[in-house]
């Protein structure tokens, strides 16, 4: 046998239930004794008293309020002060410590490179036709790339902080070359895809 519901029985008690609700609950004892529960709760949360703050409570939130205000301003100037004294120790401390800013330095560089590198893959030589200035001047790029990368192996070969100096720069201009071959490589095959 099918019973009501819990809406079927609020709906009852709005007096908008279906008919089939109706029906049922009078030759159901499972579901009137439902819907009188129902009216008792309702009657329950309707005797409980009503809370209301206590009108002399101001004093009490603005305090509360200027409190957690003077905390905020209290943490915000321990991790400001944290952050002046890590900002001193990096510009006290960073000139014993050139390593680090090459190895950044050249950790970008030869990121970038390979990016334009994966670019220059993506736009290939695939027999398309180009200008003869254009082909003049990719050979002479891919010419000083491939000098430039030899010059970083010798200085890779070596030891030193003035090497380290020097194949950070050596990489930075592998990368200018490089940016100028896929602009040349770029603008040829946008002009011939017309």
């Amino acid at each position: 046998m099918t019973h009501c519901t819990m809406d079927d029985l609020v709906a009852l008690r709005a007096h908008e239930g279906s008919v089939w609700a109706r029906t049922h609950l009078e030759s159901c004892d499972v579901c009137r004794a439902e819907l009188d529960a129902l009216y008792q709760r309702i009657a329950q949360l309707k005797a409980l008293p009503a809370r209301a703050p206590a009108r002399d409570r101001w004093q009490v939130v603005r305090q509360q309020v200027v409190a957690e205000r003077h905390q905020r301003r209290r943490e915000w100037a321990g991790w400001s002060l944290a952050a002046a004294a890590g900002l001193a120790a990096i510009l006290i401390f960073r000139p014993f410590a050139p390593g680090i800013a090459s190895a950044d330095e050249l950790a970008q560089a030869q990121q970038a490179s390979a990016q334009l590198e994966s670019t220059l893959h993506q736009y290939g030589t695939d027999g398309r036709v180009e200008s003869g200035s254009a082909a003049s001047l990719a050979a002479q790029l891919e010419d000083q790339i491939a000098a430039v990368d030899g010059v970083i192996n010798r200085l890779g070969n070596a030891n030193g902080a003035v090497q380290e100096d020097s194949v950070v720069a050596m990489w930075r201009q592998r990368v200018q070359l490089m940016r100028q071959l896929v602009q040349v490589r770029v603008t040829r095959v946008s002009y011939v895809g017309l």
